[in-house]
């Protein structure tokens, strides 16, 4: 199992022009939007293709937030520097196009251009857990993503 190698293809990518967002499916893939518009949200996994090879060797953060311990394991963190760059965001569906494979989302943390992964829709029976536990450092920031958008996040990393 060790060094075992993996493909992972591009199923479309982000797009994140003039404060529009959107995911843009690949033309193989459109047929499998069918049924997403009646989910609320999607998380969309995507590749953090702009990361040096070298980010990928890390196995430890210097202080990435303000007040968290001065290291952390890379998978004590959200940081899409790590073994294999892949990244999570969960998203609002605003609409789907099915005829053009867009997907109106409000906002995504990833840059334009960025190779998307897969989707998968958000449903509270696998997302979403009652009792969770969270380290001090951490445990003041939004319990629900709807909280995070009026969040002061800048205050929360030290590199901005």
């Amino acid at each position: 199992m060790n060094n075992q190698k993996f493909e992972v293809n591009a199923i479309g990518k982000v797009e994140a022009l003039q404060g529009q967002f959107a995911i843009k499916i690949n033309e193989p893939y459109i047929l499998a939007l069918e049924g997403l518009d009646h989910f609320g949200h999607v998380n969309i996994l995507w590749w953090a293709h702009q990361l040096e090879d070298k980010s990928r060797k890390e196995k430890t953060c210097a202080n990435p937030y303000r007040k968290a311990p001065d290291q952390l394991g890379v998978f004590a963190t959200r940081s899409p520097a790590r073994p294999n760059p892949i990244a999570v965001t969960t998203a609002a569906i605003i609409s789907v196009n099915y005829q053009e494979g867009i997907i109106q989302i409000p906002y995504i943390d990833a840059d334009h251009g960025t190779p998307v992964i897969d989707l998968k829709p958000y449903h509270p029976s696998m997302e979403r857990i009652k009792d969770v536990s969270m380290p001090a450092w951490c445990d003041h920031w939004p319990k629900w993503y709807e909280d995070s958008a009026s969040f002061d996040w800048e205050a929360e990393f030290t590199v901005n």
